[in-house]
């Protein structure tokens, strides 16, 4: 039997691996530590033969722990790890807040001379931002733009027809 000590800041992270482990024969998570400096006592005082353990964590992290245990108990096997949030793809993010905002009045049906004028802007610099959002966006008018801010949650096609 594999003794393993779950180390992680996030109680869900760790009740998630847990229920992983578990299904796993020949493995018992034996205890949970919520910080690094926890953990390091928690091997010092209990029987264990893996720490899966986060890198980022409030105190010392999971480096440093680490280090410690390891200068404590050299028996004992460990991994760390490192989530991080998926980052979402948005051809959107190369735009400036105002070719966002002309943007959103054309996907609602606004026509140039409606944006130029609720901006103050005049017409020929709304199509300015137009052309320069449809390069950035690799589009080629205001229909594909529409098109590519429903697929990307923008705005969704009921909006767009109820008004």
């Amino acid at each position: 039997m594999i003794n393993v000590l779950l180390v992680d800041d996030h109680e869900l992270v760790r009740a998630g691996i847990r229920r992983i482990l578990e299904d796993i024969k020949g493995i018992k998570v034996v205890g949970e530590a919520c910080c690094g400096e926890d953990a390091v006592k928690w091997c010092r005082t209990n029987a264990v033969d893996v720490v899966l353990m986060d890198m980022n964590m409030p105190g010392i992290g999971g480096l440093e722990a680490m280090r410690k245990i390891a200068r404590s108990t050299a028996d004992i096997k460990m991994a760390l790890s490192q989530i991080e949030p998926a980052k979402t793809e948005t051809p959107f993010a190369s735009l400036s807040e105002r070719e966002l905002q002309i943007m959103l009045m054309i996907t609602k049906g606004q026509k140039v001379n409606e944006i130029s004028e609720q901006l103050n802007l005049s017409p020929k610099t709304v199509n300015s931002y137009r052309y320069r959002m449809f390069s950035k966006l690799n589009i080629h008018g205001d229909v594909e733009l529409t098109h590519l801010a429903i697929r990307h949650g923008l705005c969704n096609a009921e909006t767009l027809t109820s008004q």
